[in-house]
């Protein structure tokens, strides 16, 4: 079941960061920039380590795990990423970015 949670865990970080990168400030913030490395880099052990695991899951989450893989090496890097609650354009409460809420929740899988 951890791979199967794992997996859901991808797919919602490959849709809140599809999501975000729409958005206007989000997708040029500096926390956009860390939260997209950090998942590639989680994505990238995550498969190195249970390649075997893996290649037996049943074929629905498969496709859910590859769809999600695709989606987030698809994501462009900001180009020249600024923090948008310092540039005074991110108007969310402090303490609170839609990014870094997501990337607390897959952590915690």
């Amino acid at each position: 079941m951890e791979i199967a949670n794992q997996v859901r865990g991808y797919s919602y970080m490959a849709g809140v960061l599809k999501n975000r990168e729409g958005d206007p400030f989000c997708r040029s913030c500096n926390a956009f920039l860390g939260t997209l490395s950090t998942v590639r880099e989680s994505l990238s052990k995550f498969e190195q380590e249970h390649a075997k695991e893996i290649e037996k899951v049943p074929g629905e989450l498969s496709l859910f795990l590859s769809v999600a893989t695709s989606g987030i090496k698809g994501i462009r890097h900001p180009e020249h990423p600024v923090g948008q609650k310092k540039a005074g354009n991110c108007k969310l409460p402090e303490g609170v970015c839609f990014l870094k809420s997501s990337l607390a929740i897959l952590q915690k899988i």
